[in-house]
């Protein structure tokens, strides 16, 4: 009897030939998942915060996630890259898996893992001051605050940045798989779609819990399984058997965070999670502080189109950064005439 697999057709067992392509890549994952294994937020202190009532006194699964749609919405703004954005996430919860915080502290670290991050990822030409920082996110603690937060999260984590996060190997598994393809199923899987998405479950707690590369690969897994083209999906679904045997991921975990996987996005294609309060996705800024900050800031990042599909509509990821600059600069125009 052949066993089903969770890419929903018979899995068999393939004989394959060891190319110097498939050894690289071997090599390549060993070194990611061995990192992967000491970068991961500590699980106790996540289940502390998801165990804790939200009661205003403790940190809780709800000021996490809106924390992160803060730095979502600041990523946006900046036009910075999703490295940027997937890095400060990764921090963010590792911290708060090993240091119990309260809720008026929490936009500090917030703001303080994207810093990091963006000194990181980004260009040092395109890094704000933090002063600038501050203002635009509308904090009230002082850079010397941030400083000293700064060095407080370092150490906590042992000064090691670059995990390797989910968008990593989001990006090192996509182009395996389009490897294998052919050019017409190298159309079905959309990278800028996947990243789109990953954003999108970085916003819910749940997947602080689970290891990047599996988020990663169930991500795959879900968009092949939307794409209702069984001569290349059937393609997709075998080059991702083949990834998950490398990552050595059973078939029950796959199965059950492709579904989280869409349970997510389900929830945030609907109205009331793709229109947000428009308010919490633009800051008002004084015409003092408009004219003192840096000219690079107000540049527009248009960011790439999320293609439609037969399940989401253009609704599914609705603030795409040229529109909601253009709200913010209109307004800005405004107060500054």
């Amino acid at each position: 009897m052949q066993k089903m697999s969770v890419f929903g057709f018979a899995a068999q067992m393939i004989d394959t030939v060891t190319e110097p392509g498939a050894q690289l890549f071997a090599v390549q994952l060993k070194a990611l998942t061995d990192l992967e294994a000491r970068y991961q937020p500590k699980l106790s202190g996540l289940r502390l915060i998801e165990g804790t009532p939200d009661n205003g006194l403790r940190m809780t699964t709800r000021l996490r996630e809106l924390e992160v749609k803060d730095l979502l919405s600041l990523t946006r703004f900046f036009g910075f890259s999703s490295e940027t954005f997937s890095l400060a996430i990764s921090l963010l919860d590792r911290f708060l898996s090993v240091m119990k915080i309260q809720p008026k502290h929490l936009s500090c670290v917030g703001l303080c893992c994207f810093y990091i991050a963006v000194k990181s990822s980004e260009d040092e030409k395109n890094v704000p001051l933090a002063n600038d920082l501050i203002r635009i996110s509308q904090n009230r603690f002082t850079v010397s605050d941030m400083m000293r937060m700064e060095k407080i999260i370092m150490e906590k984590l042992y000064w090691k940045v670059k995990a390797p996060t989910a968008l990593r190997f989001l990006r090192f598994f996509h182009s395996h798989v389009q490897e294998q393809l052919d050019a017409e199923s190298k159309k079905i899987l959309s990278l800028d779609r996947l990243e789109a998405q990953l954003k999108a479950c970085h916003c819910s707690f749940v997947f602080s819990k689970i290891k990047p590369s599996l988020l990663a690969i169930a991500l795959l897994c879900f968009e092949a399984q939307e794409q209702h083209d069984p001569e290349h999906t059937d393609k997709i679904s075998e080059a991702l058997r083949n990834l998950q045997q490398h990552l050595n991921i059973k078939d029950g975990d796959l199965l059950c965070v492709r579904e989280l996987v869409g349970k997510c996005l389900a929830e945030y294609a609907t109205t009331k999670c793709s229109k947000p309060n428009s308010q919490r996705l633009r800051w008002i800024i004084s015409g003092r502080t408009a004219r003192q900050l840096k000219h690079s800031y107000y540049k527009i990042a248009h960011l790439p189109t999320i293609p439609e599909s037969p399940t989401y509509s253009s609704s599914y990821f609705p603030y795409r950064a040229s529109s909601l600059m253009m709200d913010f600069f209109k307004e800005k125009l405004q107060l500054l005439q």
